[in-house]
């Protein structure tokens, strides 16, 4: 009883859309005071307070909302996490690489929210997600060497736990995820199909940056046309909203099976 009381007087501030979408299918979502900007693109919280980012906030306006907690995420402004250790609340910032991370993270915030029996049923119904979409592509007769990039400038492959959706969604991510990277790299390993899923873009990649570019005229996924946009929130959210992506990464590297749905 003494945890539940304590969790139903939780007043969370999130700055991280994965902490947001990941405490909304806890059933959490009571305990969310605030959020960010970037949060109503993955989670229903609508009518929350936004208060700004773990790159740019107005701590004040943080400060209004009493919260108990802030959870952020990597990567975070300095500044910003300095001014929010001023508050007279704890802070916490998520740092997840791979999908055994981003488990971990829903543990923690089940744990944080007295939810941990949600938190196992979620993890199972991503897994079963996941699972099916490896079922789907055992069929597939090729395994294509996938590009996705995070950002174009500089340029940024996904993160690695993309580089793990990707080899679920019959592929092989090239270069290797999460790290920086140069034309020349890209060119040199010949993807097949190119995945731009921009930070806080949305859909709004352009695929013809990529159709463009002189580096990459010989590149087989420019030769063949396929440079395949994904929103940005479903690959780049390290939580629930990844189920959407491994099915968005199968229409994107094995189309004739994501037809035959």
């Amino acid at each position: 009883m003494a945890s539940s009381r304590r969790a139903a007087s939780l007043r969370i501030v999130s700055l991280a859309p994965s902490v947001t979408s990941i405490l909304v299918a806890l059933g959490a979502r009571r305990n969310l005071i605030g959020v960010s900007k970037w949060c109503v693109d993955v989670a229903d919280v609508r009518g929350l307070p936004r208060v700004g980012d773990c790159w740019r906030l107005e701590v004040n306006e943080v400060k209004k909302l009493r919260p108990t907690i802030v959870i952020g995420s990597v990567p975070y402004s300095p500044e910003v996490v300095a001014k929010l250790l001023e508050l007279p609340a704890a802070f916490i910032a998520t740092n997840p690489r791979s999908l055994a991370d981003i488990e971990a993270d829903i543990r923690l915030l089940a744990q944080i929210t007295n939810h941990s029996a949600a938190a196992e049923n979620l993890i199972r119904r991503m897994r079963r997600a996941f699972s099916r979409v490896a079922q789907q592509v055992r069929r597939a007769k090729t395994k294509p060497r996938v590009y996705c990039e995070a950002w174009p400038k500089p340029r940024i492959a996904s993160p690695p736990w993309v580089g793990e959706l990707v080899e679920i969604a019959g592929g092989r991510m090239v270069p290797a995820a999460g790290q920086r990277v140069t034309d020349e790299a890209v060119a040199r390993a010949k993807p097949e199909v190119i995945v731009l899923a921009w930070a806080a873009t949305g859909d709004r990649a352009k695929p013809g940056k990529a159709l463009e570019n002189p580096a990459w005229q010989n590149v087989p996924a420019i030769r063949n046309g396929r440079v395949i946009v994904v929103r940005d929130e479903l690959l780049n959210t390290p939580g629930p909203p990844l189920m959407q992506g491994a099915v968005a990464l199968v229409r994107a590297i094995h189309p004739e099976l994501a037809a035959q749905k």
